[in-house]
């Protein structure tokens, strides 16, 4: 398997991430026992360089992730995160927490669920608009000299709270969205971290999914399955985006590769920098998603991608509305408190 740095701290990871978010929920047809299966495939087939997060189940996901793999614990780094606070009452409902007392009860709450004594790289999920940047990295870094943490990761921030995080102490991995049709990091985040040696993780690299030619029609989404409620999987965006998808499996099969394959080696071909850390909770599609690491695009297939995918090709924004307030704009300057 190949490995990557991620920032200028020591943390080398696997090539290919594996994002554990579905294993636990927000896409139909939880089976524990297949995302146990394919866990420990992921080590088998050389991936070290897991995902997680306390808001994902909430925290079964990192029971699950912990349970699994921590007979493993020395072959592999564990990242996940805290600040995207859950409502019980009301799953949909989505908060934000980053004051620096949170920051070591986060830690704790998630360091017993995993069942381990550190953790790997700890991101902030999203940042708290209410609580200035400085206050809480400076309270992850005190984890850092706790031995709670081996380093610290941002999760959509722009570019100028990237800087002011940076300042207090350093930052390992940015992790944002980032696909063919999601391209926003572009536009000066990525360009931040390659200024401040920060690697850059990108999530959902497939699309959710929809990248993949999988999702055919709206009615395929599972009742349960929480994409219903994102703007690009609905009515005319729909319809849209599914002509973007014809283009990439034209392409694909012009490699000889599957369309996940082609969509994940162009995420992949963006730098030594950058570790997609696609999703699933199948064995078989993780197979399919290691397959990227053969496909190999040359100039003019990069041409090619980038003439069907060019930045702003998605229809639709990236969340609902109640999501999309949580994350940053990669150009505007942070409206933090100060």
């Amino acid at each position: 398997m190949e490995t990557r740095k991620l920032g200028r701290q020591g943390l080398t990871v696997s090539a290919l991430g594996l994002g554990c978010m579905g294993m636990s929920e927000f896409y139909a047809g939880r089976d524990d026992a297949e995302s146990e299966a394919t866990l420990l495939h992921a080590l088998d087939r050389g991936i070290t360089f897991f995902d997680t997060a306390d808001a994902y189940g909430p925290g079964r996901n990192e029971e699950l992730v912990g349970r699994v793999l921590n007979p493993h614990r020395a072959k592999l780094v564990l990242a996940t995160k805290f600040g995207l606070v859950r409502d019980p009452n009301n799953p949909q409902a989505r908060g934000v927490n980053g004051r620096p007392e949170y920051v070591k009860q986060a830690c704790e709450a998630s360091l017993q669920r995993l069942g381990m004594d550190v953790i790997d790289l700890y991101y902030l999920h999203r940042v708290d608009p209410k609580t200035p940047i400085e206050d809480t990295v400076g309270a992850m870094a005190e984890l850092v000299k706790a031995g709670k943490v081996r380093f610290l990761g941002l999760s959509e921030v722009n570019a100028d709270t990237l800087r002011r995080a940076c300042a207090v102490h350093p930052i390992t991995a940015l992790q944002s969205e980032y696909s063919l049709w999601s391209r926003d990091p572009e536009d000066g985040v990525l360009q931040a971290c390659r200024e401040l040696g920060v690697g850059f993780v990108p999530y959902s690299p497939l699309g959710r999914g929809f990248l993949t030619g999988q999702i055919k029609r709206f009615e395929d989404l599972a009742e349960d399955d929480y994409r219903r409620h994102s703007p690009r999987f609905q009515g005319e965006n729909f319809q849209r985006n599914l002509k973007l998808v014809e283009h990439i499996d034209r392409l694909a099969r012009q490699k000889q590769c599957s369309p996940a394959q082609l969509a994940l080696a162009w995420v992949l071909s963006r730098g030594q920098d950058v570790v997609p850390i696609p999703g699933t909770k199948r064995r078989k599609y993780l197979d399919d998603n290691l397959g990227a690491l053969e496909v190999k695009l040359t100039p003019q297939d990069l041409k090619d991608i980038e003439a069907i995918a060019p930045p702003g090709i998605a229809a639709g924004e990236r969340y609902p509305a109640s999501m999309q307030g949580l994350t940053q704009s990669n150009t505007s300057a942070s409206k933090e408190a100060r």
